[in-house]
C-alpha cells in the first residue's frame, strides 16, 4: 500500500469512528444518548488509535495537515510530499464522514435538526479571536507532545499508537470545550463539506463563516510548535 492510500484509509477510519461517537451521543435514543463529553473524548482517542494502527507502518500516520506541515517546517518531512499527504487526508475525511452518515442514516432521518456538530466543530461561545486562539493553543500543545514522543527501541506492536491517542484524549478533556478541539484541518473541512452535500433531513447552514478557525488555527499552532522545537 502506498503512503497516499495509507493516509486516505487511516484518516477515513479516524473520522468514521470520531464522528460516529458524536452521532451516537447526539442521535441514538436507546444507546449512548446524552452520555456526554467524556464519552466523546474517549471515542475520539480510540478513533486516533485505530487510524494510527493502520496508517503508521504505511505512511507514518500523519492523518492531519497540521502534522504534515509542521513536520516539513521542522525538516522531518519532505515538502514535495506535503500536497499528496494533505490531499489524501482531506479525501479520507470525506469518506469517513460518508461512512458515519450511512451508519446513522435512519437516526438522521428521524430528526428535524441538521446536527452540524456531528460532522464538524463549532464554538461554544462564538468569538473569532478567542476561538482561533484556543485552536492555536490546543494544536501547539498537541504538536509539541507529538514531537516529544520517542519511538521505543523494540517495537510494541499496536501499542505504538497509544501515546498519540492519550495526547488527543487529554486535549479533548482539558481544552476541548471552547471549540470542540479540531486540532486537525482535515477533520473539520472534509466533514463540513460532506454536511453541505449530503441529503440530511432539515439541514441548515454548514457555517462556512466559522470554517477558517479550525483550518488556520491548527496550522498556526502546529507551525509554532515546529519552530520552537527547531529553536531549542
Amino acid at each position: 500500500m502506498t503512503p497516499f492510500m495509507g493516509e486516505v484509509v487511516g484518516t477515513a477510519l479516524l473520522i468514521t469512528l470520531g464522528n460516529g461517537v458524536v452521532a451516537n451521543v447526539v442521535l441514538n435514543k436507546t444507546l449512548g444518548n446524552k452520555s456526554g463529553w467524556i464519552v466523546i473524548s474517549f471515542g475520539w482517542a480510540i478513533a486516533v488509535f485505530v487510524g494510527v494502527i493502520f496508517a503508521g507502518p504505511v505512511s507514518g500516520a500523519h492523518l492531519n495537515p497540521a502534522v504534515t506541515i509542521a513536520m516539513a517546517v521542522a525538516g522531518k518531512f519532505n515538502w514535495s510530499d506535503v500536497p499528496m499527504y494533505v490531499g489524501a487526508q482531506l479525501l479520507g475525511a470525506c469518506i469517513g464522514s460518508f461512512l458515519m452518515w450511512l451508519s446513522y442514516k435512519k437516526h438522521f432521518d428521524a430528526t428535524e435538526s441538521d446536527h452540524l456538530g456531528i460532522f464538524c466543530t463549532g464554538a461554544a461561545i462564538p468569538d473569532p479571536f478567542y476561538n482561533f486562539l484556543t485552536e492555536v493553543i490546543a494544536s501547539f500543545v498537541f504538536m509539541m507532545a507529538v514531537f516529544a514522543i520517542v519511538k521505543p527501541q523494540s517495537g510494541i506492536g499496536s501499542l505504538d499508537a497509544l501515546p498519540v491517542s492519550l495526547i488527543v484524549l487529554g486535549i479533548g478533556l482539558c481544552l476541548g470545550g471552547p471549540t470542540g478541539y479540531a486540532i486537525n484541518p482535515a477533520r473539520d473541512l472534509g466533514p463540513r463539506f460532506m454536511h453541505a452535500i449530503l441529503p440530511i433531513k432539515g439541514k441548515g447552514s454548514s457555517n462556512w463563516g466559522y470554517a477558517w478557525v479550525p483550518i488556520v488555527g491548527p496550522l498556526v499552532g502546529a507551525t509554532i510548535a515546529a519552530m520552537v522545537v527547531m529553536a531549542f
